[in-house]
């Protein structure tokens, strides 16, 4: 839409609706987002600028995390506000001479995508005024094979992302899906899930009474048991 001043203004996109749509240059050729992804989980994440430290630990980890990620049918797309010719100088540096906790020689072979125009990191939100006028926060979209935003964490300009919890956060996500269920705090694969609490005080009587192999504490919170080889096998592919 537009505001006043004829310029246009964009909403920050939420959680449960479609990721924005845009065609860009990137790293890996021309992207049509997020359609050219569809079928796959997708981690967009943005980044304050090439050639700056905390951002470069963060795509040596993310690099290195590739396959990985990769093998729970998730892919990486980055994005910041620099130029696709320096984009390349930078990942080319990455490799040549950079190392960080041990990792050296990475090749970023996901697409860094070149906005220098700011207009998708307009459309998702990720300039924040208070941190930056020109430079985007680290943000970070889990978007699904369907291209619906499941997941949005934003980070200051300071602070370093947790790759342990996007992959976590990818994790549970398709468990969630797969099995019908939610994911309790700090949970990893092959702790117990919740199940959604009972819709009717019969049913609730019956959770209480230990019927549906469900632990209930109370009517509300209840738990079972899903095997961490069920989970895995029904996400991770070799």
């Amino acid at each position: 839409m537009e505001n006043n001043n004829g310029s246009l203004v964009f909403t920050m996109p939420r959680i449960g609706e479609k990721a924005p749509e845009f065609k860009a240059v990137t790293t890996q050729g021309d992207i049509n987002f997020p359609e050219q992804l569809a079928g796959s989980w997708v981690i967009l994440f943005s980044h304050p600028a090439d050639f700056t430290p905390v951002c470069t630990s963060e795509f040596i980890t993310f690099a290195f995390l590739e396959e990985k990620f990769m093998k729970a049918n998730c892919m990486l797309v980055g994005l910041s506000i620099d130029g696709i010719y320096s984009h390349i100088a930078w990942l080319r540096t990455i490799k040549e001479k950079i190392e960080y906790k041990g990792m050296k020689n990475v090749e970023v072979n996901f697409p860094l995508i070149e906005d220098i125009t700011m207009e998708i990191a307009t459309k998702y939100g990720m300039i924040q005024p208070g941190e930056s006028s020109t430079k985007a926060v680290r943000a970070v979209f889990v978007i699904d094979p369907k291209g619906i935003i499941r997941t949005i964490i934003y980070y200051p300009l300071s602070l370093g992302r947790n790759f342990d919890e996007l992959y976590r956060v990818v994790i549970a996500l398709q468990t969630a899906d797969n099995f019908s269920v939610a994911t309790p705090a700090d949970w990893q694969p092959g702790d117990d899930v919740i199940i959604s609490p009972a819709g009717s005080c019969s049913a609730a009587k019956e959770r209480m009474e230990g019927k549906d192999d469900l632990v209930c504490q109370d009517w509300f919170f209840c738990s079972k048991k899903l095997d961490k080889d069920k989970v895995l096998k029904s996400i991770i592919k070799d």
